[in-house]
């Protein structure tokens, strides 16, 4: 029995004489005794569509019942109306879910509305989660609000540019360091046969659905254009005004690009959604492609055999022109505006998403509450989640240091070591890149991104409106959520979301 499952239930018991195991025992009865404290305990979650997140989740939660007794029931929902079902949840008192399992940006809104259990005084009991093994980024942006815990990573999330080896090999290419370089692979690959079925195939493959989760890979161009002074500076809104950065060079910049690796792909990307990208990408079709960490595992997967050990991956690209702040106007790399610049281009890799989290519902009664904890806290834990990275159907991603260091959880998966090393070691470069940026985590964040920056993206990409237009757009709609929530609100949540403390 752990000490948090002890406090819980003497809180719940209250007192009346009994030592602290008699009153478990009074409570729990026999199935203590069989070593399960949670039984008739059930834990209500929430997510997206399996089987990638919710699937995992399933099934961990079946190992979790025979270990504790507690159930574990999860529902699934479009990514779409996730967020605002959780939030009517919980907001309005029907508290019919335990624990969120949602983006970890979406946390902030939950935890300003009171919505979110602290879970800093769980962790303090908890001697199996090895928070230091929690690579810094996620650790300390998206588990943490206002400098105290309140989320979980099952995930991490952030985007790398995938590449065919065997293909640029053989044009004498090498991977794209910028994203002009990532245009010019893409035109010299686009129409050649990748994998052998006699059928022109495509030099970059990025999914465009709108409603789908495209708009991440515009800010993972954007970033590299707009952030070159460190993780705190940001890519969304002034530091002093909270007025969007969006309407200026950069953006453009990064939307003229992103339309433009369209000429390069699949004749309908604009009606791909991730899945749909995958698929192409496991056929072999793809010499480029912009995803998370999924595509490393999936390229072991039986159904990405035409992809087998023929695969690597890089950090995102970058630039060497960047955005002037002052000006809006883009301007030369010198070593005082991009001090991070390697050879002179300036790396942003992006949080895109920046990883599932799960997170528990501050109105649930306490044994809930830690019974809710501790299946969060088995799903994060190295033992579970060192074997979960390594399947892609999951869609869970690395987060922790343990996956990134040791190579034998891969090969045991069926990485080459080759793969295995190459795939870890753009990991980590983005991990630990000074200049990585962070997704969006204010409150109205899906608003922001999801719904404004998602519909111009989109209406851009049709051809209905300019680049200009589009950013224009952008920029007026994100001053009426600010408004709506507060500019100064809005403004010290944003600085502490980027760990700017004073």
């Amino acid at each position: 029995m752990t000490r948090g499952i002890e406090t819980a239930l003497s809180r719940r018991a209250g007192t009346g004489g009994l030592t602290a195991v008699g009153l478990v025992l009074a409570l729990a009865g026999p199935a203590l005794a069989q070593g399960k404290p949670y039984a008739g305990v059930t834990i209500d979650i929430l997510t997206r569509p399996g089987p990638v997140i919710a699937q995992r989740m399933v099934e961990r939660g079946v190992e979790f019942t025979e270990l504790t007794g507690a159930e574990v029931r999860v529902h699934e929902v479009p990514f779409a109306e996730l967020f605002q079902k959780l939030l009517t949840d919980w907001a309005t008192g029907t508290n019919s879910i335990d624990v969120g399992v949602f983006q970890s940006g979406w946390g902030v809104e939950l935890q300003a509305a009171g919505l979110l259990e602290n879970l800093d005084p769980y962790i303090e009991r908890d001697d199996k989660l090895d928070l230091q093994d929690i690579a810094p980024y996620f650790r300390e942006y998206n588990q943490k609000i206002a400098g105290s815990t309140y989320q979980l990573t099952i995930d991490g999330d952030f985007h790398m540019v995938y590449y065919r080896r065997d293909v640029l090999e053989a044009l004498g290419l090498q991977p794209p360091t910028t994203w002009e370089e990532y245009l010019a692979v893409a035109e010299a690959t686009n129409g050649l046969d990748h994998n052998g079925d006699g059928t022109p195939d495509y030099g970059s493959c990025i999914f465009k659905k709108r409603n789908a989760q495209s708009y991440f890979a515009v800010q993972s161009i954007a970033a590299s254009f707009v952030q070159t002074q460190g993780t705190g500076q940001g890519i969304y809104f002034d530091l002093e005004t909270m007025e969007p950065m969006i309407n200026n060079e950069a953006w453009i910049t990064a939307f003229e690009i992103y339309k433009k690796t369209g000429d390069y792909g699949p004749p309908d990307e604009v009606n791909q959604d991730i899945g749909d990208t995958r698929a192409v990408v496991q056929a072999g079709r793809c010499a480029l492609a912009i995803d998370w960490g999924d595509i490393g595992p999936l390229s072991i997967d039986p159904s990405g055999e035409a992809i087998r050990d023929k695969m690597g991956a890089v950090m995102l690209p970058g630039s060497t022109r960047v955005l002037d702040w002052e000006t809006g106007q883009l301007v030369d790399c010198t070593p005082e505006i991009c001090p991070h610049a390697i050879n002179g281009v300036n790396h942003a890799p992006f949080a895109a998403f920046g990883g599932w989290s799960g997170g528990v519902n501050a109105a649930a009664d306490e044994l809930t509450r830690q019974a809710s904890y501790d299946f969060l806290s088995y799903m994060n834990q190295a033992a579970q989640s060192n074997v979960d990275v390594t399947i892609g159907w999951t869609g869970y991603n690395p987060y922790r240091n343990s996956q990134l260091e040791n190579l034998d959880p891969w090969v045991a998966a069926g990485f080459s070591p080759e793969f295995a090393e190459n795939y870890l070691g753009a990991i980590k470069a983005s991990l630990n890149h000074p200049n990585m940026a962070s997704d969006l985590r204010i409150p109205g964040a899906q608003q922001y991104t999801g719904v404004v920056l998602d519909r111009e993206l989109s209406r851009f990409l049709a051809g209905e409106i300019t680049a200009e237009q589009a950013v224009a757009n952008i920029e007026e709609g994100w001053e009426e959520i600010t408004e709506d929530f507060g500019r100064d609100e809005q403004l010290e949540i944003y600085r502490a979301s980027l760990g700017i403390t004073n």
